[in-house]
């Protein structure tokens, strides 16, 4: 997702990423896995990338998202084995399928707002993004090395409450809303 370039500014643009001002997204913050990230921004899962253009974002839609979230019970994700697409190398989250949830159930209700729009045919599994900076040439060596640097530091776990809306300002990703899940009774 597009939210991956939050520190690379307007790298989104030049890296093939549509990322327009407006643009919004829906993460789950990973704090933990902060110290693992070597993409250049926070350890996050995506939800859903891209959202509505946030001038679509009025109080009855924050009405309506507050009430979806609040539908899906808060949720543990855990970390312990890694993950590579093309360029990217991620630690996958589990179980996949709370995440997958909160995606289907935002799809939905917003049919217009389509994963990754279109661009990985119905969308990526959950992950969370360590590296994407190499090249076909250089990303086995050089992911099998980080990968190796990283194990030692796993499994990770994170207990999963809310579910942040961010923006892009056309620089960087912001924050914009926190949308609560239901506590576990």
């Amino acid at each position: 997702m597009c939210a991956d370039q939050d520190a690379a500014g307007s790298a989104g643009a030049a890296s093939g990423w549509p990322d327009v001002p407006g643009d919004t997204a829906f993460t789950i913050k990973v704090p933990a896995a902060d110290p693992l990230v070597r993409a250049g921004f926070p350890a996050h899962v995506t939800v859903l990338y891209p959202f509505l253009h946030e001038s679509r974002i009025d109080a009855a839609t924050d009405r309506e998202l507050t009430g979806l979230f609040a539908g899906h019970a808060a949720f543990t994700l855990s970390f312990d084995a890694f993950g590579r697409f093309p360029g990217v190398l991620y630690l996958d989250p589990w179980p996949h399928g709370p995440v997958t949830a909160l995606t289907k159930d935002l799809t939905r209700r917003w049919p217009e707002a389509v994963p990754y729009r279109g661009i990985f045919g119905a969308g990526l599994a959950p992950h969370l993004t360590v590296a994407n900076s190499e090249g076909p040439a250089t990303q086995d060596a050089a992911y099998d090395a980080l990968q190796t640097e990283l194990a030692p530091r796993l499994p990770l776990s994170c207990h999963v409450q809310a579910v942040h809306l961010i923006t892009w300002d056309g620089t960087r990703w912001q924050d914009r809303a926190e949308y609560r899940l239901t506590a576990h009774l």
